[in-house]
């Protein structure tokens, strides 16, 4: 009997060190699971790893998991849009032609912005009675297939791929083009919506889901005013329940992990980045949110491992941010940094002014457009064509003149030293980033990756360091800085060598990875590498033993 221990002993020690070959044709792993924390810093999980008391939340990837500690995303637009779509696809915005949440598109209307996912072709599908209809949404923008996308054509359809998260487009740029549906909330109610291009009508488990009173409870127990349940709720671990006890709820109803190939969902939990810019991110609120997502995680690995054939042995979870963030600016003048705020919307305006007077005099015009994202600024062709000039003088003029006109018109906070009053440190224009016509450094590989033929005219600023749009107490996100690009990256499951690893790696990295696992194509643009220095050595399963008589 001892020597039997011994050998079952041996047996679990050698499967622990070699992984079996895989291949999603065959179920191997049952499911695969992306997960993303909106607004997720790279130095969270070491920062505050001593809070995590759980067995298998942050620590199922901290000690039990591949964990890297410098995993940065390699372009300059570090919006929620563009991570997503980065992590889904393994490319970057000059792959997957995403570059910001939102845009003017003149060839759908001069009138609004449209954002990254909204369609007119498509309704929205299960908006509360009273809501307020947008146009419905799709993955019509994303302009490379995600690894979700691979494994449903490598299956040929049998593979079933959902996206999750209380945001719209965290759902539906993470996951793809051939899922069997992306679900998001409305943000008024909390419950959970989708559009004509999946369905429609919703599943009889989300209408279920819907009306089991959940989302009213999560916001009872906030001390919600029911007015806004994405500001009130989404910013609390009951935020975060709430979305993971609806992954459960699709994950049980359609069977994932229980399928003769591999299953995939992809969660983006929102909450973070709810919180993180009204606080930033060294705030206690940000820090007690982490360790109640910690908790949360934990129960949600835990029922997976009872609810996926196999347990949580067949699953495989790769987990990383969006984009990282900066420091409240507040907080960091005091600390000597050159941190300050200016006013985008400002200096849009003063901008308008300027070029008034210059090319326009006693006849004012919006040169420049509202509603963009930091950091770039959205030029009116049509205002321009009438004075007949051509986009790259339109642009140039306009790349010549901002940092005169921030530094003239943006004093920044009450009693700011020279040294760290706003300013743009470089300008770059869409038609430079469009010919390649960009510094031959760092910085011009990272504007490059930024490029897509999205949004018009426009040219991208580069402000400086610690510099944010908005107010001193609150925080985003925008630059191509460390601390916006910082995010982690970790991986779970049998395929993996646990440890902490100090190579410099991006979140392209993850399609590339476990498309190579899983025997796929990698998505159609990913410039990713396959982490190898994690990979379990593989072994042929052995031949059963020829039985004698």
């Amino acid at each position: 009997m001892r020597l039997l221990g011994k050998a079952v002993a041996a047996a679990a020690m050698a499967a622990a060190c070699v992984s079996a070959v895989a291949d999603e044709y065959h179920a191997k792993p049952k499911l695969v699971v992306i997960l993303v924390l909106d607004q997720m810093r790279g130095d969270y999980l070491d920062r505050y790893r001593d809070d995590f008391k759980t067995a298998n939340g942050f620590n199922l990837f901290l000690k039990k998991g591949a964990h890297f500690t410098d995993c940065y995303y390699d372009y300059a637009n570090t919006h929620t849009a563009p991570g997503h779509s980065t992590i889904g696809t393994g490319a970057y915005t000059d792959g997957h032609g995403i570059q910001a949440n939102q845009w003017w598109d003149f060839s759908r209307s001069t009138e609004h912005v449209y954002s990254s996912v909204d369609d007119d072709d498509y309704k929205v599908v299960g908006a509360p009675v009273g809501a307020t209809i947008t146009p419905g949404q799709s993955p019509r923008n994303l302009m490379a297939s995600t690894l979700g996308d691979e494994i449903v054509l490598a299956t040929h359809g049998e593979a079933k791929v959902f996206g999750i998260s209380l945001k719209d487009r965290a759902a539906i740029l993470t996951s793809g083009h051939a899922t069997q549906g992306a679900f998001w909330i409305d943000q008024k109610s909390g419950h959970f919506i989708t559009s004509t291009y999946w369905m429609n009508d919703l599943p009889a488990y989300v209408a279920k889901f819907n009306a089991s009173g959940k989302a009213e409870a999560a916001a009872k127990e906030v001390g919600g005013k029911g007015q806004n349940f994405y500001n009130e709720v989404g910013a609390t671990p009951a935020g975060i329940r709430y979305e993971l006890e609806f992954a459960e709820n699709v994950i049980d109803a359609e069977q994932l992990g229980k399928h003769a190939v591999t299953d995939m969902v992809t969660i983006s939990l929102s909450s973070t980045d709810i919180l993180g810019h009204a606080v930033g991110p060294n705030d206690p609120k940000q820090r007690a949110l982490l360790d109640g997502a910690d908790i949360e995680l934990d129960k949600f690995f835990t029922w997976l491992n009872t609810h996926v054939d196999g347990g949580m042995a067949n699953v495989w979870v790769a987990m990383s941010g969006d984009h990282g963030v900066a420091p409240a600016v507040g907080e960091t003048q005091k600390l000597g940094m050159p941190a300050n705020t200016f006013s985008y919307a400002g200096l849009i305006d003063a901008m308008n002014e300027e070029l008034t007077k210059k090319l326009s005099p006693g006849n004012p015009q919006k040169f420049l457009l509202q509603g963009g994202e930091y950091a770039y600024f959205p030029l009116d062709q049509r205002v321009w064509e009438k004075l007949h000039m051509s986009e790259a003088d339109a642009e140039n003029m306009v790349a010549a003149m901002l940092p005169e006109v921030m530094a003239k018109t943006q004093p920044g906070l009450p009693g700011s030293k020279p040294a760290s009053r706003p300013l743009v440190r470089r300008v770059f224009t869409k038609a430079q980033m469009a010919s390649g016509n960009l510094p031959n450094n760092d910085l011009g590989r990272l504007l490059q990756h930024s490029y897509s033929p999205n949004g018009g005219w426009q040219v991208f600023a580069l402000f400086g360091e610690y510099q944010l749009p908005g107010a001193a107490t609150g925080t985003t996100h925008y630059a191509p800085y460390s601390y916006d690009r910082h995010v982690p990256l970790d991986f779970y499951g049998s395929a993996f060598i646990p440890g902490t690893y100090h190579d410099r790696v991006a979140p392209v990295d993850i399609a590339a990875t476990f498309a190579s696992l899983l025997r796929i194509n990698q998505p159609s643009a990913a410039v990713g590498h396959v982490l190898t220095q994690i990979l379990k050595p593989e072994v042929e399963p052995a031949a059963a033993a020829p039985r004698t008589k």
